[in-house]
């Protein structure tokens, strides 16, 4: 018997039981779908973090204060005064000095602060205080005016930029270049807006106001505060210029910053990552996640394979006497066991294919009303496929094998 003959009886035996074989089916349906819209879900969301990250700047070197050091150090072996250690203001100037292979150096400090223009207040607004590479380091343009020097940092300049939105809602069409803005009591002059950026890992950068770090270290620092925090900085961004030599840059950051707060390596209190560094560890959690899904996923495909045995164990019941006839007229056992494994393996090939269709267009409707990403991965289609088929064949072959193995005259004798 050919394959054609084969798949040609398989196909008729399906279709004269519609509805047993579509409910039959239903396990292996969901169980791709679930596979393909897995998947897709995981992927677009590490695609997501990914964009987020590196949305953030380019080939960027984040060096953090490691709150747990801090204690014992700059020559504080007691360990108290805990904001003796940790990075400050000058860490920054001395990369940007010493370090080589450094495009630019930025240090942000931020604060929530009560803006006021005319007769427009707004509460809660984010005062982000940094240095004159933020615009290159963070990639955002000026669409307006221009952004602050270091020279106007150095000397305290009481002014700021203002992010697109939060423009808009305080002068509305009106230009902001040269105005005066009140933040907490203090007057800034208006000397730049930037372009529209959006929400970037969960920061809208267009709501934002930008001022010199020296007037949020001089005018936002609670003054109960002042005297322990001083300059101290939780962040410096280090732009590198070219990623290959990201490595050195992190040795030489490390081993200057070691030196000046006078700790060793083991006990620094700063750690030094990269922006691969996180999007490893967030694929670490979707990888979680992803994990979870595949054993949902698995356990549907086994419980449509279950089904398929059932079902071809009730199909050769049922055609025992036609088993009979066509070994009585020279049907071997092989015969017998291709016809009822074929069978089960188009059940599944078909099953697969709906769920194929289900899994695309799930993952698109899903990508479409919820704010999650989804993307599909070509791979998960051959996975997914791939998966149904050998489930059919795994469940299928028992029910084949009893067909083959069937004595000839008894299935004759079957009512």
């Amino acid at each position: 018997m050919n394959l054609a003959e084969l798949l040609l009886l398989a196909w008729e035996s399906i279709g004269s039981n519609k509805m047993r074989s579509l409910l039959t089916m239903l396990g292996i349906i969901i169980g791709v779908a679930s596979v393909i819209i897995m998947i897709s879900i995981s992927s677009g969301t590490e695609a997501s973090i990914e964009e987020q990250i590196t949305g953030l700047g380019s080939n960027l070197v984040y060096v953090t204060t490691s709150f747990g050091r801090v204690g014992a150090a700059r020559g504080n072996p007691m360990g108290g005064g805990g904001m003796e250690g940790g990075l400050i203001y000058d860490d920054a100037f001395a990369i940007a000095d010493e370090v080589s292979g450094v495009e630019a150096v930025v240090v942000e400090q931020s604060s929530s602060e009560t803006v006021k223009a005319g007769d427009v207040t707004l509460d809660g607004v984010t005062i982000v205080g940094s240095t004159a590479d933020f615009p290159s380091v963070r990639d955002m343009e000026i669409d307006e005016g221009r952004y602050f020097t270091q020279q106007e940092v150095d000397r305290t300049q009481k002014i700021v930029v203002l992010g697109h939105t939060l423009a808009q809602e305080l002068f509305g069409d009106a230009d902001p270049i040269g105005q005066t803005v009140t933040v907490s009591g203090t007057k800034l002059t208006v000397i730049g807006v930037f372009a529209e950026r959006g929400m970037v890992s969960g920061v809208d950068f267009d709501a934002q106001l930008y001022t010199p770090i020296t007037v949020v270290f001089q005018k936002f620092t609670p003054a109960q505060f002042a005297r322990f925090i001083g300059d101290r900085v939780r962040v410096i961004y280090v732009e590198l210029e070219n990623p290959e030599v990201m490595e050195n840059v992190i040795q030489q950051i490390s081993f200057l910053l070691a030196k000046r707060h006078d700790v060793s390596l083991e006990e620094a209190d700063f750690t030094v990552t990269t922006q691969q560094d996180i999007i490893q560890t967030q694929e670490a959690t979707t990888a979680a996640f992803r994990n979870l899904l595949a054993w949902v996923a698995g356990v549907s495909l086994i419980v449509g394979g279950i089904g398929i045995m059932n079902i071809m164990l009730v199909s050769v019941t049922e055609r025992t006497r036609e088993i009979g006839i066509r070994q009585s007229v020279g049907a071997t056992p092989d015969d017998i066991r291709w016809q009822f494994l074929t069978e089960a393996v188009v059940l599944s090939l078909v099953g697969g294919l709906i769920g194929v269709l289900a899994g695309v267009g799930g993952s698109w409707i899903f990508g479409t009303v919820s704010d999650m990403r989804t993307l599909v991965v070509p791979i998960s289609i051959l996975l997914a496929f791939t998966s149904a088929a050998a489930v059919g064949i795994f469940f299928g072959f028992y029910p084949a094998n009893k067909a083959a193995q069937l004595d000839p005259i008894e299935a004759l004798r079957h009512e």
